[in-house]
């Protein structure tokens, strides 16, 4: 399953009713910043309501997937000063939605893919994935939320004194429940049908995760990029390929920027990348930003990539690597 940086599609499937069907589809965001310390209050006042007929703007620092609920923040992160904190629901659409709370242990792949632990087989790939949800409580576990309105969920991390010190991460998702009246009875499928036939209504279940990540005690990393290239994607652009290393407790967050001496921009972009402890190295590929002459990155000329923080210490240079295109 191919992503995008930092992002995970999945789809899942459940029947609901004899003889309709509905789809699941959940996107998982696997970006953002830290949370913000002024967002941990439960039960924070809704955003103002809006006319039905309006769908307002999504709060500052919000991530969205394809339905119509946004989360903020976009990413949590839980130390030992910080066990308890508020993950945003916002519902931007212009009618009442039933959400459903939960979390869920996935696992990156080195191509940035997210999976289900659980379809992961192999023994050896399990036990470097230390997961969170053991550790975390949530409330609500399902919440009714008006046309453009909010509601805050109390999210606690709970780790004992036995818990050996390092980094621990699941996802907190958030899926849409279709309405119970939807889809066709099975006398209306067979009224709209041809005799012998079934009808089948699709109901696409739209949700969003973000990452939830716990540390305990003292964590490390280093980080590192190797193998620059610039190469050509399957659509045909050019782009700048590369790998990210990581070493110690804990993951790699942040963005990479490609700049070329004599440009007053990047030439290439992209934020938020992870690289989570279960993996030691991502393989990403980073698209020119659309106004970057192509000729900026001709053979012979002199690249530099950087990785910035954007999680313990924003802003300081996690690795940076010169290379001359040949």
């Amino acid at each position: 399953m191919k992503t995008e940086p930092g992002l995970s599609d999945r789809a899942r499937t459940s029947i609901r009713c004899v003889p309709s069907m509905c789809a699941a589809l959940i996107a998982v965001l696997a970006a953002g910043g830290p949370v913000n310390a002024q967002q941990q209050a439960l039960g924070s006042p809704a955003a103002p309501k809006a006319p039905a007929s309006v769908v307002a703007a999504a709060p500052q620092g919000a991530v969205g997937g394809l339905g119509d609920i946004n989360l903020y923040p976009k990413r949590v992160v839980m130390g030992d000063k910080l066990r308890v904190t508020s993950v945003g629901l916002y519902n931007r659409a212009s009618a009442s939605g039933d959400y459903e709370i939960s979390i869920s242990d996935l696992v990156m792949k080195p191509d940035g893919t997210l999976v289900e632990l659980a379809t992961i087989k192999d023994e050896a790939e399990r036990a470097k994935v230390r997961t969170a949800s053991a550790l975390i409580r949530w409330s609500p576990h399902r919440v009714t939320l008006p046309a453009n309105e909010a509601q805050m969920i109390r999210v606690m991390a709970h780790a004992g004194p036995d818990l050996p010190p390092g980094e621990y991460h699941s996802h907190f998702s958030v899926v849409a429940v279709p309405p119970v009246s939807d889809g066709l009875s099975i006398e209306q499928a067979a009224g709209a049908t041809q005799p012998g036939n079934i009808g089948v209504t699709i109901v696409p279940r739209f949700g969003i995760a973000i990452p939830v990540i716990v540390r305990v005690g003292q964590t490390t990393l280093t980080a590192g990029l190797r193998d620059l290239a610039v190469t050509t994607s399957r659509a045909g652009a050019k782009v700048v390929s590369l790998t990210i290393t990581r070493a110690g407790t804990r993951s790699a967050f942040g963005d990479v920027t490609v700049t070329v001496p004599g440009a007053k921009k990047p030439v290439a972009q992209v934020r938020g990348i992870g690289v989570y402890t279960e993996i030691a190295e991502r393989r990403i590929e980073i698209p020119l930003t659309p106004d970057a002459d192509p000729r900026l990155i001709a053979p012979g000329a002199r690249l530099t990539v950087t990785y910035v923080d954007d999680d313990e210490a924003p802003g300081k240079t996690l690795a940076r690597q010169e290379f001359v295109v040949p």
